[in-house]
């Protein structure tokens, strides 16, 4: 990986690593999975443990990903730690999966998801069908011209979406609309819940989905400067400050809305925003759910191309889309291909489906990720290890048994999806098969 280490400036602080933790975990879920998993669970004690639970296992992976970013600290995340472990095989079956399928799939998610939101604050009538396609293009070309500014951009919308989250906790209490009588009973749970165990798993799923995305500042460590110190921080900071704002959210939503009230996710966005600001709420949270959507997009959409970036400079993919923009000094062509996937998959519609169909892959790449610190020459140390790879592996395994039950067939195909990587790399990609594994960095 020397070309790389030549051509890639570490230009990225501890900000902008934060913001990439941040943004994705915090996006379009913050509004709505709170409500759905308090309508299903019953109980604001169950609803707390679960988002621990949760956070429980985000730091052990947080942990993990420290180590592996410390000892390789070069863009593509997963990838580089996958290709040390076990190959180049099984890290190409992630690059193709995290490239060409999973990371098209959730920006077009989230840029449709932003669309209702943008209706609110525009003028009946307006055309909106396009604002999914623009938002994917607007933040593409931010990301290829430059490094440094696409970070400051991405850095100030994580940075405002913060802002604006901690002050509606602080509004609804200093208003007065949050009462603490609303929590109470605590622990016991509302009629109209879920079934016990179902809830629990679903409630354990839709927390995993939510916290999803703080491991994507491992694909920019090539860009970090002073990697050693700056992404451990920004992996356990970043954790710690999701965990937090889910928290804290989540109490404030029902503090403000008794469990009763909870309706649909949607419906439950506008009571809470007409709680607080009256007629002006739906627009006023509109606005804040928008800004976490822009902040989500904007940070996968600066980690995503640098997987196909890796894989192309490692001589694993065409090496178009591992050369670096000679004005802007970016992964332009990796970008670009990032942002016409997401174009594709938002124009055939299929972005949900892509997402059911993969998500079961993604999880057991995550523990297969942590597991590398087992594989490695030179031992890891820490208070924490082998405590914490190993309750994220279990932990993730877990989360990929409860999907698999819960829907087998898409993630059964997702599987499926993952292994035509295979014959892509026979056919397609001739002579690409023996490539060097990467060592630990050492210096």
């Amino acid at each position: 990986m020397q070309q790389q280490s030549k051509q890639q400036q570490r230009q990225l602080g501890l900000a902008a690593a934060i913001a990439v933790v941040t943004g994705e975990a915090i996006a379009l879920g913050i509004f709505l999975t709170p409500a759905a998993m308090a309508k299903s669970l019953g109980s604001p004690l169950l609803l707390g443990l679960v988002w621990l639970g949760i956070a429980l296992m985000a730091m052990c992976g947080a942990l993990s990903y420290s180590a592996l970013a410390i000892r390789f600290p070069e863009s593509g995340g997963e990838y580089v730690y996958l290709r040390a472990g076990y190959g180049e095989q099984v890290a190409f079956l992630y690059g193709w999966m995290s490239s060409i399928v999973m990371y098209p799939g959730v920006a077009a998610a989230l840029a449709v998801g932003a669309a209702p939101y943008v209706a609110q604050l525009l003028p009946p009538g307006a055309g909106l069908s396009a604002v999914p396609a623009l938002l994917l293009c607007l933040f593409g070309a931010i990301n290829l011209i430059g490094t440094r500014f696409s970070a400051a951009i991405m850095s100030f919308v994580n940075g405002f979406k913060l802002l604006i989250l901690f002050a509606l906790v602080g509004w609804a209490v200093v208003s007065g609309h949050a009462h603490m009588a609303n929590l109470l009973p605590f622990a016991v749970r509302r009629p109209g819940s879920d079934a016990l165990f179902p809830a629990i798993a679903g409630g354990v799923m839709s927390a995993f989905f939510s916290f999803g995305g703080w491991w994507e500042a491992s694909k920019i460590a090539g860009e970090i400067r002073n990697p050693k110190r700056t992404l451990p921080l920004a992996f356990v900071g970043g954790v710690t400050v999701v965990t937090v704002i889910y928290l804290l959210i989540s109490a404030t939503f029902l503090a403000v809305l008794p469990l009763a009230q909870v309706t649909s996710n949607t419906a439950f966005v506008a009571q809470f925003g007409g709680v607080l600001f009256g007629a002006a709420g739906a627009r006023v949270l509109s606005a804040c759910v928008l800004v976490c959507v822009c902040g989500g997009i904007a940070a996968i959409t600066m980690a995503a191309p640098r997987v196909c970036y890796a894989m192309a400079q490692s001589g694993a993919f065409f090496s178009v889309f591992g050369r670096l923009h000679p004005r802007f000094g970016t992964p332009a062509n990796a970008v670009l291909l990032q942002t016409g996937l997401a174009l594709a998959v938002l124009f055939l519609g299929a972005f949900d489906r892509v997402l059911s169909y993969i998500i079961f892959s993604a999880v057991i790449f995550l523990a297969l990720a942590a597991s590398t610190l087992f594989r490695l020459r030179e031992p890891v140390k820490g208070w924490w290890f082998p405590i914490a790879p190993i309750g994220f592996i279990v932990l993730s395994t877990l989360v990929a048994l409860l999907i698999l039950m819960h829907d087998p067939v898409p993630a059964l195909i997702g599987v499926v999806i993952v292994l035509c990587g295979i014959p892509f790399r026979k056919f397609l990609l001739p002579g690409r098969s023996a490539i060097s594994v990467v060592q630990p960095h050492n210096g």
